[in-house]
């Protein structure tokens, strides 16, 4: 009967927050759609209508069967439908810390984008950045032809909620032909005394034959709780290529729903990673489809969790057209009461022959209470395909441990050079030297200040040199 009740109370708080939004959006509707051409504000209507029917996900549905958010749900937030005004000095809030990272940074704080001189500029070589907001104004054709055309949102209210709210983000056009000469940084900030509810809405459009590397970093600056709906639009047309990486370092008290859209022509080429260092509830949502023969998508994950943190990562991959390729890995080591969700579902349609799709999760338990519950799907409708998927939860290997202890190192620091090892497959796919370097850095302290405890540490964070060699067999951990 107890449980009964907790349920009814949980289910009554969900609902008194999605009325609180429906009145929101009638209240400021004024406030809403005051930058929007026709086409936006019937998308937003549509959207809040849509956020009627379907409300916030439950377990009931399958894709969220592991990921509870009802205590989320029950918190008070506050939502700002215009810039929080105060003066801001967003270079002394955010320092990227990563050495001879030279890069564009564009940044949102608190959900609205932040600038110096202009909301939106335009490079030498033609490659346009700035405010969503202010490119939907100053290029709406632009805009409207890709705006919420891969964004679905049937069957999931979060999508729907950020079509009807979202007011700001990112915006990036790469034309035809160019090869972005500098790695863009989006930067995405929190840091309010309230409990913020923001959402964002990035829109990324990469031309025929171009190339874009692009950081996406989620960052807290205090330990308030806060929740953040994202929802991020990428189109890549034909020949294009893009370098895709979403860094998490969140407090534990976050919540963060990230959506990404990935719409591939013929011939590009995509590189993903999602890397999770730390945040109370993530969610990476990941779409992608090939819609042009020869196209070809690398998915990675990495995920490192702790005490009572959770981490959620979908992936859907669409073989829409023949003679594609994809290729998920997704790593997790989980310490504490920790918890995550890995559900890959790989869907080869009837005529797109000569697919070639493989999956893997692999995941290391440090204790017993942490959870993983896992599951690799293939849905496939052709015939000449190679497809495979697997998944594997397990502890530490006591062969491998055995066998680094053997060459004189203590089982503690033996048991943090499994884990770097172990996490070290995903570390090495990224191709930017300097960010490589940095996120083995951060992982390395990671593993060694909350993941492992050790009295001498044989990665030797704190030096400055950045290689090191390990005078043991690698192959045989």
């Amino acid at each position: 009967m107890l449980i009964r009740v907790k349920k009814q109370e949980s289910r009554i708080m969900e609902i008194s927050l999605q009325n609180k939004i429906l009145k929101l959006f009638t209240e400021n509707k004024e406030k809403i759609f005051r930058n929007d051409p026709l086409e936006i504000m019937k998308l937003r209507k549509k959207a809040i209508s849509e956020f009627e029917r379907i409300g916030f996900p439950t377990t009931t549905i399958e894709t969220w069967r592991d990921t509870d958010i009802k205590k989320v749900l029950s918190q008070d937030f506050s939502f700002y439908f215009e810039p929080i005004k105060e003066k801001i000095d967003i270079d002394k809030i955010f320092q990227c810390e990563v050495p001879a990272f030279d890069t564009n940074i564009i940044s949102l704080y608190n959900g609205w984008y932040t600038y110096k001189d202009s909301p939106l500029f335009t490079l030498p070589n033609g490659t346009i950045i700035g405010s969503f907001a202010r490119a939907l104004k100053e290029f709406p054709d632009l805009v409207i032809r890709h705006y919420n055309k891969y964004a679905k949102a049937k069957t999931d209210g979060f999508k729907a909620l950020n079509t009807a709210f979202a007011q700001d983000g990112i915006f990036i056009y790469v034309p035809d032909n160019v090869e972005a000469y500098k790695t863009i940084q989006m930067v995405n900030i929190l840091n309010k005394e309230d409990n913020l509810f923001v959402q964002n809405r990035n829109l990324v459009i990469v031309g025929k034959n171009s190339k874009l590397s692009l950081v996406h970093c989620d960052d807290s600056h205090n330990h308030r709780s806060s929740f953040t709906n994202t929802v991020t639009e990428i189109f890549i047309n034909e020949g294009a290529s893009v370098d895709h990486y979403k860094l998490q370092n969140l407090n534990n008290n976050t919540t963060l729903i990230n959506s990404t859209f990935f719409h591939q022509e013929a011939n590009s080429n995509l590189s993903s990673f999602a890397i999770t260092l730390n945040g109370g509830l993530v969610r990476n949502d990941a779409h992608i489809k090939l819609n042009g023969k020869g196209g070809n998508a690398d998915i990675y994950g990495l995920y490192l969790v702790d005490r009572e943190q959770h981490i959620d990562n979908q992936v859907h991959i669409d073989h829409a057209e023949p003679n594609c390729t994809s290729n998920e890995l997704f790593k997790g080591i989980l310490d504490d009461h920790a918890s995550a969700v890995f559900n890959g579902h790989v869907l080869v349609r009837k005529d797109s022959q000569q697919t070639n799709a493989y999956q893997t999760n692999r995941n290391i338990l440090l204790t017993d209470k942490a959870t993983v519950n896992t599951k690799p799907f293939l849905e496939i409708y052709a015939d000449d395909v190679k497809c495979s998927h697997g998944a594997t939860v397990g502890q530490l290997d006591d062969d491998a441990l055995f066998y680094i202890k053997s060459r004189g190192i203590s089982e503690h620091n033996a048991k943090l050079l499994l884990m770097y090892a172990f996490a070290a497959e995903v570390i090495n796919k990224i191709s930017i030297q300097p960010l490589k370097d940095r996120i083995d850095d951060l992982v390395k302290k990671r593993l060694r200040g909350e993941l492992a405890i050790c009295d001498q540490c044989v990665l030797h964070c704190k030096d400055q040199e950045k290689n090191i060699n390990f005078e043991i067999d690698m192959s045989k951990v």
